[in-house]
């Protein structure tokens, strides 16, 4: 992925500035100045006192304090002091490519400029300092050591550097509380998936991938070259025929950004594989900086992806009955889309959710916007861009994406929680399945799925939460030659697991609720989990009769901290 959700990436660890600094990383162009800070000044309340680089350096080795700190102990306790060195221990390694595009982005530059406030400097001097922190990270990235912050003082481009101590402390404290809240709705799902378990009484049940009865079915790939002349967009699209003689349903397959058809070839091997027609057509790529006209490009695609799908299908309508390949091969009222990151929140528009403008204009006041550490918030605000400005009356709050040819969606770590909203989600009539992953730092799992989960009514719901996975996880390799970036395995997690627990769920999902298979139902719930749950990876399953609502459960402890926050782990 390299574009703009795969570039939030990072080996984050607990109790860590580092946690956010890693997401600050650029590493474009390396500015080498020659000069690099010798020497920060600390300030803690009205203290401001000089530390030598040395000093730091040696407390973070021995944990002893020489002359330079021991004043700090009459006004920051043990326990706190104990923590500043554990940030000062931490390191991210990251691809230096990959960390310098996500810079360009306008998450890039708004955490920047977050983080510039951490160094004390008047308001003329915000560029200057925003600049200094991005050349001290570039060249910290390129090093054998990565990023730590002693390696981003050392090379901070500046000759001294006046950290406000406080600050650095509250934000480390903050995450730390922040993440316990994210490992409380984990828990909690995890013990419902449990208890959904145990009710069962139903003979355990093979794994699909042993099951003897499962007939594989051969396919041909073919790649046709749709054109929207209506919105200028190009979609080449490659198209999974099984070698059926009947009409088959149709499984269409949305990208992320930066993705293209063949990260998600595995999961169409497995489709046509059971007889299903795959199409995965190949989004326009967009080009995300931090260009104010590009919040309206971005705000574009939440309405330009779901029409993309609704024009393939109507093409397809075409083909169907003229084109020689398929010859009426094709079920076209019988549709289910799979989508991962925006592509789940293509997957859900074409269900039938909503676009929750008035849920946008609260969740993306200044105040919200300007404290938030969901990353995503940022992208979903950008679609208020589309509300017509006054005396225009174009508008896309008349524009409908569902398409009622959908009869079941899954939603692989979607965006969802601004964008729909609980009364955007609830206009969903389809079998729903949300897919999500606990270490999912681009798309948060509790805001983004836990939650929205929870705001469901529809009756056939399911969530799907892979226990270790990152936003990463479902995303195959890309097919050689592409510019797609390599990243790392600790990035990506246990992908060949996360891939098994997604092909063993969605392949029951539809054989349920399009092809109306009454058998694939006992595939479906938290029993079967537990069967085929790898120690590798966790897993845990909830359905939504058996589930009762968590948003109460969650509810005391959002209460207390009204912005969105990003996935700490």
């Amino acid at each position: 992925m390299n574009s703009l959700f795969g570039t939030w990436i990072s080996s984050l660890r607990k109790r860590s500035l580092l946690l956010v600094l890693s997401m600050l990383l650029p590493t474009f162009g390396i500015s080498n100045t020659g000069i690099a800070a010798d020497k920060i000044y600390a300030s803690y309340s009205i203290l401001e006192l000089p530390i030598s680089v040395i000093s730091l350096e040696n407390f973070t080795k021995t944990g002893k304090l020489n002359q330079d700190l021991l004043i700090y102990q009459d006004y920051i306790s043990p326990q706190r002091l104990q923590k500043f060195r554990e940030i000062l221990l931490r390191s991210i390694k990251v691809n230096p490519i990959v960390a310098s595009q996500f810079l360009d982005t306008q998450q890039g530059r708004f955490l920047l400029y977050r983080f510039a406030t951490l160094i004390n400097h008047q308001s003329h001097e915000q560029e200057l300092v925003i600049n200094s922190l991005r050349d001290a990270l570039i060249a910290a990235a390129h090093t054998k050591e990565g990023i730590t912050l002693l390696n981003v003082v050392r090379h901070y481009p500046q000759n001294n550097i006046h950290f406000n101590l406080k600050n650095i402390l509250e934000i480390a404290e903050e995450l730390n509380n922040l993440s316990s809240e994210t490992n409380e709705a984990l828990a909690l799902v995890q013990k419902l998936s449990q208890q959904e378990a145990a009710s069962y009484k139903t003979a355990v049940i093979p794994s699909l991938s042993k099951d003897k009865k499962t007939e594989k079915i051969g396919s041909n790939k073919y790649t046709f070259e749709f054109f929207d002349q209506t919105r200028n967009r190009s979609l080449p699209t490659d198209i999974y025929l099984p070698n059926v003689q009947h009409p088959t349903p149709v499984i269409i397959i949305s990208h992320g950004l930066g993705l293209n058809s063949s990260n998600f070839d595995y999961l169409a091997q497995t489709f046509s594989s059971q007889g299903l027609t795959v199409v995965i057509p190949n989004h326009p790529q967009l080009l995300i900086n931090d260009q104010n006209d590009s919040k309206l490009e971005q705000a574009q695609e939440f309405i330009n992806r779901p029409l993309d799908i609704k024009y393939i299908l109507n093409q397809l309508e075409q083909y169907n009955q003229s084109h020689s390949i398929f010859q009426d091969k094709l079920n076209l009222q019988k549709v289910g889309v799979v989508g991962q990151s925006l592509g789940g929140y293509t997957a859900l528009a074409l269900a039938g959710a909503k676009i929750n403008f008035q849920k946008l204009k609260t969740d993306c006041s200044s105040t919200r916007i300007k404290n938030t550490w969901n990353m995503s918030l940022l992208l979903q605000c950008n679609v208020l861009e589309l509300l017509p400005p006054k005396g225009n009356n174009h508008s896309y709050l008349s524009v409908n994406l569902e398409d009622k040819r959908v009869k079941a969606a899954i939603a692989i770590n979607p965006i969802t929680s601004s964008i729909f909203g609980e009364s955007g989600l609830n206009q969903i009539k389809t079998p729903v399945m949300f897919i999500s992953s606990s270490k999912d730092i681009v798309a948060p799992a509790l805001y983004e799925q836990i939650r929205p989960f929870s705001w469901l009514n529809n009756p056939h719901k399911y969530l799907v939460m892979l226990v270790g996975g990152t936003h990463f996880s479902a995303i195959g390799d890309s097919k050689p030659g592409s510019q797609q970036i390599s990243l790392p395995p600790e990035m990506v997690g246990n992908a060949t697991q996360a891939r098994i627990y997604i092909n063993n769920f969605s392949v029951p999902f539809f054989q349920t609720y399009l092809l109306e298979r009454s058998e694939y139902f006992s595939y479906l719930n938290a029993s079967y989990a537990e069967t085929i749950a790898d120690p590798s990876l966790g897993l845990s399953f909830l359905e939504s009769w058996k589930s009762p609502p968590l948003e109460p459960r969650l509810e005391d402890n959002l209460k207390k901290n009204f912005i969105f926050r990003l996935l700490n782990y």
